[in-house]
């Protein structure tokens, strides 16, 4: 079956031009109208998802090159955009930037899909010499269709007029010019900008209104309609089933990609809980437990009073049951977290893994990058993004495997086995892969 819809790759030439606040001022604006938007993040950025989800309404996914192959990119995305009318593809980085030159990078996500780019660009202080910056992108990969652009951080009327002259030189589209304004400046990335509703922490309606107007949504929606090919996949009955408690709420745990929650659920049943309720108890028929990551750190007064869940789920690992924890999650599985810069204290967590978290400054350093590495002959790659680190280990807790960067190069990012548990500060992503595979036995 095809179907012809408005999809676009949202890129830009560097971090920091705008391409994530326009990204989700267009989610929000199409879905206003009416249309089902069906948002996609490039690369393994598990924050920006959550505001696409509350622009649109829908699950937001991640399209990696890295972590999974071409295919199950294709297949992913065609799958998600089969029911919607227009498909926003949220760039990363800048246009080029992959994890070896262009490899993985959004303009190579664009030409796997087939997807025109819309380029941001940061307008300020700046007329006619982007010229040659457009001109740049235009032919650096004949492959990579650019097709317009929207210029951001426009001063004037008169400003708008110089760079609409560009685009005319060019003969490539403007699909606007966003005027300077304060409130589009996000403080930090941590927070975000909320377009899916006004008043405290959204955007007011007025502003909305504004900024419609500065953009050709129409011309938009237009010029980048295209063929989306629809294949009639036979369907494949699950042998395995699972019942699955992921950890899940605002903060503590609140990093995971869509896929993974697609995927489990086509195994079973999927249950969310909250570890900060003190009446959470795991049932004894769950035969997975997932603890993604998130900022556990924020919430450890909370975390560590929930003796309940914290018993709860020591007792679960202890007997045997499959666990994967993701970063926080590991935090979550460890002796205590350390927290506090002048005093610190030590907040006491499930004590599975003998390990100690210090979230102080002074332990503090980044921790960042693709990560992959080999576990009972399945190769499971994923991304690695902390400042938190381990002050404190038992000798005889070794990691089970040798990580390696995207370079292959050796990283000292330990992966724990404990049972059948396994923990890394690594999230991984199992979109692709059989994650049962990894454990000492399967359902």
């Amino acid at each position: 079956m095809m179907r012809n819809i408005p999809q676009f790759l949202i890129a830009a030439p560097t971090s920091g031009t705008g391409k994530t606040t326009i990204s989700r001022l267009l989610m929000a604006l199409l879905t206003k109208r009416g249309l089902r938007v069906q948002p996609f993040k490039c690369g393994p950025d598990y924050i920006d998802t959550k505001y696409h989800e509350r622009a649109c309404g829908i699950p937001s996914y991640n399209l990696d090159l890295f972590m999974a192959s071409g295919q199950h990119v294709r297949t992913l995305y065609v799958r998600h955009a089969a029911e919607a009318d227009v498909c926003i593809v949220e760039g990363m980085m800048g246009m080029f930037d992959g994890y070896d030159r262009s490899k993985g990078s959004s303009a190579d996500i664009a030409k796997e899909l087939h997807l025109p780019v819309v380029l941001v660009i940061n307008a300020k202080s700046a007329a006619y010499s982007l010229a040659a910056m457009i001109k740049g992108y235009m032919d650096f990969d004949p492959k990579v269709q650019v097709i317009g652009v929207i210029f951001n951080q426009v001063a004037s009327d008169r400003h708008e007029v110089m760079l609409r002259e560009i685009c005319e030189d060019l003969n490539i589209f403007c699909f606007g010019c966003l005027r300077t304004n304060s409130a589009l400046k996000e403080e930090s990335r941590y927070l975000g900008l909320d377009f899916s509703r006004g008043g405290k922490g959204g955007i007011s309606k007025t502003l909305l209104k504004s900024l419609e107007k500065q953009l050709d949504c129409d011309l938009l929606l237009q010029m980048t309609e295209r063929v989306l090919n629809i294949p009639r996949l036979p369907y494949k009955r699950k042998t395995l089933y699972l019942n699955t408690w992921v950890a899940c709420n605002k903060e503590s745990f609140s990093f995971i990609y869509a896929e993974h929650i697609y995927r489990l659920k086509e195994y079973g049943q999927v249950t969310f809980f909250d570890p900060e309720d003190k009446s959470v108890v795991l049932p004894d028929d769950v035969n997975f437990l997932y603890l993604p990551g998130g900022y556990p750190e924020n919430r450890v007064k909370q975390l560590s009073g929930a003796t309940n869940v914290l018993d709860s789920i020591r007792q679960y690992i202890e007997r045997g049951g499959r666990a994967l924890a993701e970063c926080g999650g590991m935090m979550y599985l460890s002796s205590a977290i350390i927290k506090g810069d002048e005093h610190p204290v030590s907040y006491k967590m499930t004590d599975v893994l003998p390990i100690k978290v210090s979230v102080c400054k002074k332990d503090a350093h980044l921790s960042l990058g693709y990560r992959r590495f080999v576990m009972r002959g399945v190769e499971v790659r994923g991304h690695e993004f902390h400042y938190s680190q381990v002050v404190e280990q038992d000798e005889d807790l070794t990691s089970a495997v040798q990580m390696y960067n995207a370079r292959k190069q050796l990283v000292d990012t330990p992966v724990y086995r404990y049972k059948n548990l396994i923990a890394s500060y690594t999230h991984l992503y199992f979109g692709e892969i059989s994650i049962m595979h990894l454990f000492d036995e399967e359902v």
